[in-house]
């Protein structure tokens, strides 16, 4: 047999490789005759970098700062081809950076994502990839402009504060000091979502709460966005406010699309594209995936469904190994997946569970591997 397997990260727990090794140890302790190809995954956000480094490049470590502002050293990818670069935004402006006193949804800022981006251009970066999963921020991506030389004014001419409540007072867009060297590069935004960027489905009212936003919280950062795409329909004449995808990240992917001539693609299809996941297929017999928890998101676009649906094109069969199983047989069967197999051997605090993950996958892949030998 040939299996591919491509796993997500376990949050909080486990990366892409680490699930991948323990998928492969359990099989190959079944017993099973079988050619494994480990192919780590991701969809812009944790294990973005990770997924595209497995293949090599360089990463690269610089200084810069969290979503409040504290100095932190993160690191973006220059790939092989020396021009690429990878930055997965979370790494500097993400939630996993913040204990669950520290979130500051109002205040909370990219500009650290921002200084990695200029950290990209000097390394001579031309693509600039940017993995937009786990932010902490709903900033429209202001802070990582303002990193690039945007300045957003108030109507005493001076700057505002960093964070999305701040947008509320911003009057004026000042991008005479921006970049120049992004002229010459292309932005690409590794994103499997598919929101707009205000309204009931946008940035804030479905995000918001996620990094600790109040009701009324949400309201100041659906009304600071508004402002500011509003201004930036009404000053750069680009309109991006009910844009799908544009509320990734806090609106962070409207606001590169806006000031940075950003594009949308999906985060998974650009991994699975960078490791030539369909010449794999070709002859392969089955693909086994992961996911920390599979529930109604993970049908909604995360990575197992992009590999599910290209495996299905071709004819390969695809099972997924889950933390947590929270979602109907049928839809799942529907989408792609011919099974879908929880890790946890019996209930359990979620905290043994993230203890113990690389253990329970392992034995969870050798049931699999005795399974997949009833049938010779």
């Amino acid at each position: 047999m040939k299996i591919l397997i491509a796993p997500n990260a376990f949050k909080h727990s486990l990366t892409q490789a680490q699930v991948a090794h323990a998928i492969a140890q359990g099989l190959r302790r079944s017993g099973i005759r079988a050619d494994l190809h480990l192919i780590p995954l991701a969809d812009g956000g944790n294990g973005t970098l990770d997924a595209f480094l497995a293949s090599g490049g360089r990463r690269i470590e610089v200084e810069t700062v969290d979503p409040i502002g504290r100095p932190i050293k993160a690191a973006f990818g220059l790939l092989a081809d020396k021009t690429t670069a990878v930055i997965e935004m979370a790494l500097a402006s993400g939630l996993e950076l913040l204990s669950h006193q520290e979130l500051a949804p109002l205040a909370a800022s990219t500009y650290g994502t921002g200084l990695l981006m200029r950290a990209a251009l000097d390394h001579g970066a031309k693509r600039i990839i940017i993995g937009m999963g786990g932010s902490a921020t709903t900033d429209g991506g202001s802070g990582c402009l303002r990193a690039l030389g945007v300045r957003f004014l108030d109507r005493s001419g001076h700057e505002i504060s960093h964070g999305g409540a701040a947008l509320c007072d911003v009057e004026r867009i000042d991008t005479s000091n921006l970049d120049e060297r992004f002229r010459d590069v292309d932005v690409i935004i590794a994103s499997d979502v598919e929101n707009p960027t205000l309204g009931e489905q946008g940035a804030a009212a479905v995000y918001g709460p996620q990094k600790g936003a109040t009701p009324d919280e949400v309201e100041v950062l659906e009304a600071g966005l508004r402002r500011l795409f509003d201004l930036v329909h009404a000053q750069l004449g680009v309109d991006v406010r009910m844009t799908p995808g544009g509320g990734a990240a806090g609106a962070f992917s409207a606001g590169l699309m806006a000031f940075l001539g950003g594009r949308i693609e999906s985060g998974v299809d650009l991994i699975l594209d960078y490791h030539d996941f369909d010449d794999l297929l070709h002859d392969a017999d089955l693909v086994i995936t992961g996911e920390g928890r599979v529930d109604t998101q993970t049908l909604s676009g995360k990575g197992p469904i992009g590999i599910a649906r290209r495996a299905a094109a071709q004819g390969v069969r695809t099972i997924i190994l889950a933390g947590s199983l929270d979602a109907d047989d049928a839809q799942l069967h529907e989408a792609g997946f011919w099974a879908a197999l929880p890790i946890t051997p019996r209930p359990m605090l979620l905290d043994d569970a993230l203890k113990n993950a690389a253990g329970f996958m392992e034995n969870a892949a050798l049931r699999l591997g005795y399974l997949l030998q009833l049938r010779s």
